[in-house]
């Protein structure tokens, strides 16, 4: 095990919050006025007649990117910009992925531009302009990024900014306003997490074989039965129901699959925690923040733990690392039960 003492991470934590304090602010006005030239509002007419709407957002010249669930039986597809309505004249799809891009001819709109999603780090700022709920006008979320997930080469993100149905296909910008990723699913529930595809799936499915309609080919990893689903989305269920031995099961087999995956070994020190399993879970979190010294969920716990076995030292330097990182969890730490 790849242990650290508080103190080491005292250190890294103190020298990286510098680097955070100025990452906090909302995007400037200006900035998301620009980016909203690059954002259109999708329609599609389904095989039985019904309507769906989904975000989009300009990723070239007359090319148009959303999650292909948006276009899930569709037969019309057109888009809504600047007054103006354009139907697309050829896809290319990555069902497996859920990224979709839509062909137009004379699409006048300026595109947007990435960033290397490959280069993310927790709790850094984001934000996303789309139509959730299927707004009449484009409307802005601002959240953190909370996690990152490693699969086919790449991360899933998740951020804490929610999204509602009709935001699906909405672009995830760093506060630079750079593409880094695209609103996608949520996972059940009322306190459910919320998931972006990586802006590197994006750019591949954008030299993708065309078509001339929607043809679906496969469906969305996401979407597959749960027993198939990455062992990140099977964690959130047994965490939200408090079933700390299931807990306990999925994330020893994730562990087994990925030992030095931070996330995996989070959930499992967080099934330890609740399992009365003191020492293991904490060597656990020690572990996660000797690879993350970001991963504000291992200092929360972490933090939990020095304020009941009452060490004062580690629960206040702990704090104050919250403080900065993530002052939603720093108040947590004063509320009941805590």
């Amino acid at each position: 095990m790849n242990n650290c003492t508080l103190t080491s991470l005292t250190i890294t934590l103190v020298l990286f919050a510098s680097l955070y304090q100025n990452a906090w602010a909302e995007p400037s006005p200006e900035l998301v006025y620009n980016l909203k030239g690059t954002i259109v509002k999708i329609h599609t007419v389904t095989d039985r007649g019904g309507q769906g709407s989904g975000s989009g957002f300009v990723v070239a010249k007359n090319l148009v990117a959303t999650n292909c669930h948006v276009l899930t039986n569709a037969t019309g597809v057109n888009i809504a910009a600047i007054g103006e309505t354009y139907a697309p004249v050829g896809v290319r799809a990555d069902w497996q992925h859920d990224v979709c891009i839509l062909r137009f001819e004379y699409l006048p709109l300026a595109h947007a531009t990435f960033a290397d999603s490959e280069k993310l780090t927790y709790e850094t700022s984001t934000f996303s302009v789309g139509f959730p709920g299927g707004a009449a006008k484009p409307l802005t979320t601002i959240g953190k990024i909370k996690a990152l997930y490693a699969i086919d080469d790449s991360h899933v993100i998740r951020t804490s900014a929610s999204f509602q149905m009709g935001a699906s296909g909405s672009p995830l910008f760093n506060d630079q306003g750079q593409v880094i990723g695209m609103n996608t699913f949520k996972s059940p529930g009322a306190k459910g997490y919320f998931y972006n595809v990586p802006a590197k799936w994006i750019k591949a499915a954008m030299s993708l074989p065309e078509t001339d309609k929607v043809v679906q080919t496969g469906s969305p990893f996401w979407d597959a039965p749960l027993e198939k689903r990455p062992f990140w989305m099977q964690v959130v269920l047994p965490m939200q129901a408090e079933k700390w031995p299931d807990l306990f099961n999925v994330a020893s087999a994730w562990c087994r699959q990925a030992p030095n995956d931070p996330e995996a070994n989070y959930y499992l020190g967080l099934a330890q925690l609740n399992m009365g399993e003191l020492q293991q879970a904490k060597a656990k979190f020690q572990q996660v923040l000797s690879v993350n010294p970001h991963h504000t969920s291992s200092i929360l716990a972490l933090a939990k733990i020095a304020k009941q076995q009452d060490n004062q030292a580690e629960f206040k330097d702990l704090s104050s690392m919250l403080s900065v990182l993530d002052h939603e969890a720093f108040e947590s730490l004063d509320a009941p039960g805590n």
